[in-house]
């Protein structure tokens, strides 16, 4: 397979250097774009993040690829988001009572957690993929694999079936969710060892029209 060109929006904050790197070990081709011109012929398009989301949102607006990635998600390609990324798709937080991009219906939250949990939530926890048979999942067990996660809010899409994987950390939340070639991950694959790069591997597969190894859908 001809390793397909995955472009990474940076937008001045995130973990880039990371998923850069677990992008490549998946097999992809990075590409590194800061405006909606240098997306190009990319296969696939990642939105990376850790931070605050009104920094992240003000960022995409001020540089056109907010726009840019609505238009791609719209059109069905590929794309994945990660902790940030996938808040940001959402219509507003409590976080700062910030508007996202509003590309999904629903919010995001902050934990409201019972005596002797901290927030942030952070360090591995076990993931359920709810669509197990869902490609992104392929190789991954349903029953549970554990992800890294450092994050104080979450989403709560207001359509249940755009929910891929769930976690419990004092209540049950979403922790990736899915429509279409849109994916996107509250945990960080890009710090959660061969499990975090299986799951690139299965988007960067996806990016080239193939199907995952393990596929069962």
């Amino acid at each position: 397979m001809t390793a397909p060109t995955i472009a990474i929006i940076d937008y001045g904050m995130g973990n880039l250097r990371s998923v850069a790197k677990a992008v490549e070990a998946a097999g992809g081709a990075v590409r590194i774009v800061t405006r909606p011109g240098e997306i190009g012929d990319a296969a696939g398009l990642v939105l990376p993040g850790v931070g605050a989301l009104a920094d992240c949102v003000g960022a995409l607006r001020s540089s056109g690829l907010a726009g840019a990635l609505a238009d791609w998600i719209a059109a069905d390609r590929p794309f994945l988001g990660v902790c940030l990324g996938l808040q940001a798709l959402f219509e507003h937080s409590e976080e700062g009572d910030t508007p996202g991009l509003g590309i999904f219906r629903g919010r995001i939250v902050r934990f409201r957690l019972p005596a002797g949990l901290k927030v942030p939530h952070m360090g591995w926890n076990t993931v359920r993929f709810t669509r197990p048979d869902h490609p992104l999942a392929a190789g991954l067990a349903a029953e549970g694999e554990e992800f890294y996660f450092v994050h104080s809010y979450y989403c709560v899409p207001e359509d249940p079936a755009l929910v891929l994987a769930e976690c419990d950390y004092g209540v049950r939340f979403t922790a990736a969710i899915a429509r279409g070639r849109c994916h996107a991950t509250q945990f960080h694959p890009e710090k959660s060892q061969a499990k975090g790069i299986r799951l690139y591997r299965n988007f960067v597969t996806l990016c080239a029209g193939a199907v995952p190894a393990g596929y069962a859908g």
